[in-house]
């Protein structure tokens, strides 16, 4: 553990990526994302299975506000979930946790910033209640960044008494590396 976590423990289990976050994964990633490419989640999945936890029980997209689920058509974290799921033979639930409060993007935004911004954004559906509890859980998103919006839906998913919750992504950004 760095020093910034052994300082102050996360919630988490663990941060993993397929990549890091570059041109490249950069492109895969805006694509999947706005230019209406979702086949482009299998492939973002069979990267990201060699990182997925042995222990792992459940897969839990991080989830979209149902106004920008509705302007894009899909969530891409809830597509990699459920090509992941297919490729692990896990569950993936995909109504577990919910997005309550619309967000503004968090692009361009310092951590401070975006962790004030989701902090209080995300909830466990009824459903959800029963399928975390005591769960080894895998929170699915396609970029990590500050890790803001990954530790709000973490803090939600260990409340409602999820055994672990181990983020993984597609990309990570990481920090002081360039393109």
């Amino acid at each position: 553990m760095c020093a910034a976590c052994l300082a102050d423990p996360p919630g988490h289990a663990g941060v993993r990526a397929a990549v890091a976050y570059g041109a490249v994964a950069r492109t895969v990633a805006l694509r999947l994302k706005y230019g209406a490419r979702p086949f482009y989640a299998a492939t973002m999945a069979a990267l990201m299975l060699r990182h997925l936890p042995t222990d792992a029980t459940r897969l839990i997209p991080v989830p979209l506000h149902r106004r920008r689920l509705w302007s894009r058509g899909y969530n891409q974290a809830a597509l990699i979930a459920t090509a992941l799921g297919k490729r692990a033979d896990l569950p993936v639930d995909l109504h577990a946790l919910q997005r309550h409060r619309a967000t503004p993007p968090l692009r361009d935004r310092s951590a401070r910033e975006r962790r004030a911004t989701v902090a209080g954004a995300f909830r466990l559906t009824e459903r959800g209640r029963d399928a975390v509890r005591g769960a080894s859980l895998v929170l699915v998103d396609d970029v990590y960044t500050s890790g803001a919006t990954a530790e709000a839906c973490v803090k939600v998913l260990r409340a409602g008494g999820a055994a672990s919750v181990t983020i993984l992504a597609w990309a990570r950004v990481i920090e002081g590396a360039s393109d």
